[in-house]
């Protein structure tokens, strides 16, 4: 008895199982890739990461297979997660939906209308609106684990749900406002693939592999018709079903969910980071990282969250539309409105679909994201460290 409860000991003390298990690894391992990003680009590397991202395999360059491809299966892995939390989890009923509504709401509008007034008139920045407007889940999570017991459970329901309803007001700006030429013959054979998904789903099919193949080929036709290809993700992700017989266990969508969480944590997003995060800041003069982009980016997310957070929050409260969640304080809400302006991946991903082919301005968004994302992490985390743990009211 003694030897089994040794080698358990010995199991949960790991220090390598242990972190790769807690919240907090995906942050930190976005955090170094992201960093050697910069680190490559700004060495005598530079050139070569550059010519390595252009690199063409099998007709698209890496960058576009990680962008369009592999971001394709993160998009999925947001789908089975608002999913799930939309039937039976932290946003099931619309009491649960109102408080991170309402924030969500504000949270995307106030960035959007801060970064418009630094660019309202120039034409050629004007479409990076929605670059702000978006909350990094795993970095804001990352920061409360780092918290530990000082942020109530409440608020990283809050946080967590928060952040999946700004998910999906991402994903219809860029399904709405971030498409090319379409091409109408692809987009009807996306919405043939779609109508088969439909088919799977009421005909009961639980077996994943079905979804998979023609979750590919939407991709594919999406991939072709001007909408950009990670919609097809977020598709697929809608039509793995959620509720099956009670002697299959888990169902489907726990199972792919379950099986896609690693992937996306410790290889996509780390990828995505090093991909994209890479910004020469030998070629930027102070006129460029002063201009109108990173200025409106970093102002967008560091203000612009905590005000549209806080203030549509304070005000559904007070207008007796949501409550404030348990054993929390206002102090603690507001850090958490800060700490929401951590947009790192889903602000650069908009952000180069903003200015695609407009190196200068996609590194200006680069530096925009990085600032505000640091400062809103800091400042975040400060307060939450120092304002009362727990209150009952």
């Amino acid at each position: 008895m003694q030897k089994k409860q040794s080698k358990h000991t010995d199991r949960v003390s790991n220090p390598i199982s242990d972190f790769f298990s807690s919240p907090m690894a995906g942050g930190i391992i976005l955090i170094v890739a992201s960093l050697a990003a910069i680190i490559v680009a700004n060495s005598p590397l530079g050139e070569s990461y550059s010519q390595l991202l252009k690199t063409k395999v099998i007709g698209l360059s890496i960058e576009h297979w990680v962008n369009d491809a592999l971001m394709a299966i993160f998009f999925m892995f947001v789908g089975l997660e608002i999913k799930r939390e939309l039937l039976v989890g932290q946003l099931a009923t619309w009491s649960q939906r109102a408080l991170p509504g309402f924030a969500a709401v504000g949270g995307m509008l106030v960035p959007a209308l801060i970064y418009v007034c630094f660019n309202i008139g120039n034409e050629e920045t004007i479409g990076g609106w929605a670059i702000p407007a978006a909350t990094d889940i795993a970095f804001a999570l990352g920061v409360l684990a780092l918290l530990g017991n000082r942020v109530p459970v409440s608020l990283k329901i809050f946080l967590s749900a928060l952040a999946i309803l700004d998910d999906m007001g991402a994903v219809l700006i860029i399904a709405i406002f971030y498409t090319a030429d379409i091409s109408l013959l692809m987009l009807a054979g996306a919405l043939s693939m779609t109508a088969i998904l439909f088919i799977l789903n009421r005909s009961g099919v639980t077996r994943l592999l079905p979804y998979i193949l023609v979750g590919f080929v939407l991709w594919f036709f999406m991939l072709q018709s001007g909408v950009h290809a990670t919609i097809a993700g977020i598709l697929l992700a809608f039509f793995i079903p959620l509720r099956v017989n009670k002697t299959e266990k888990p169902v489907p969508l726990e199972r792919l969910e379950h099986a896609v969480n690693p992937w996306v944590t410790f290889f996509i997003l780390p990828l995505f980071g090093f991909a994209n995060a890479g910004v020469a800041l030998s070629g930027l003069t102070l006129d460029d990282l002063l201009s109108p982009v990173p200025v409106g980016v970093a102002l967008g997310l560091f203000f612009g969250k905590q005000v549209g957070i806080f203030g549509l929050a304070l005000l559904a409260v007070l207008c007796g539309l949501a409550k404030r969640p348990d054993h929390s304080s206002w102090l603690q809400i507001y850090g958490i409105s800060i700490l929401c302006g951590i947009g790192f991946t889903m602000s650069l991903f908009i952000g180069n679909l903003a200015f695609v082919g407009n190196q200068l301005l996609i590194d200006e968004v680069k530096i925009g994201v990085l600032l505000g994302s640091i400062l809103a992490a800091l400042a975040g985390s400060l307060i939450l460290r120092f304002s009362p743990s727990r209150q009952s009211k």
